[in-house]
């Protein structure tokens, strides 16, 4: 079996000091390499607070760690948090359809969104979420990510939510 060297650099990354951190910039950049992102957030579920909590961004200013989003009974909700099943929003319509900070969104130039949501021990315990332009995940099969998706279990799994406010 083959390993890329995009995954054997975020597996030897998980070993390193500075997690989750350290591990979850190195899940970026393999995802910046394929499929591609302007936006990438790491989103931790609290299910007991109804809220899916930023632990990690490519955009600090924009959308700093620990911001929270509140989670409502809606189709993304059921579909990501309850089915474990990918979105693809795949238009500016699409967004202003599922996020309500869609005018944040479209002004970082992204009007496309991959939601992968990462499943540990039977439960939905976050979301990887990139964001591009109109069309990017078109084609993107999100079996293809699995593999950088299960590497973000550690990292979602350290983190302590009660930090978060």
């Amino acid at each position: 079996m083959y390993t890329s060297a995009s995954e054997l650099q975020v597996a030897h990354s998980l070993a390193a000091s500075g997690q989750p951190e350290t591990g979850f910039f190195e899940i970026a950049k393999a995802f910046s390499k394929r499929p591609g992102f302007r936006l990438f957030t790491i989103l931790r579920y609290d299910p007991a607070a109804a809220l899916i909590r930023r632990i990690w961004t490519s955009h600090e200013t924009e959308y700093p760690v620990g911001g929270a989003k509140p989670v409502s009974d809606t189709p993304w909700t059921r579909q990501v948090l309850e089915s474990g099943l990918p979105y693809v929003g795949r238009n500016s319509e699409d967004i202003r359809s599922v996020f309500f900070d869609h005018e944040l969104i479209a002004s970082l130039g992204c009007a496309s969104v991959l939601n992968l949501p990462v499943r540990w021990d039977g439960k939905i315990i976050g979301s990887l979420n990139l964001l591009h332009k109109a069309h990017h995940y078109d084609d993107v099969d999100p079996a293809e990510l699995a593999i950088f998706v299960q590497m973000a279990i550690a990292g979602l799994n350290a983190v302590n939510l009660s930090s978060y406010g």
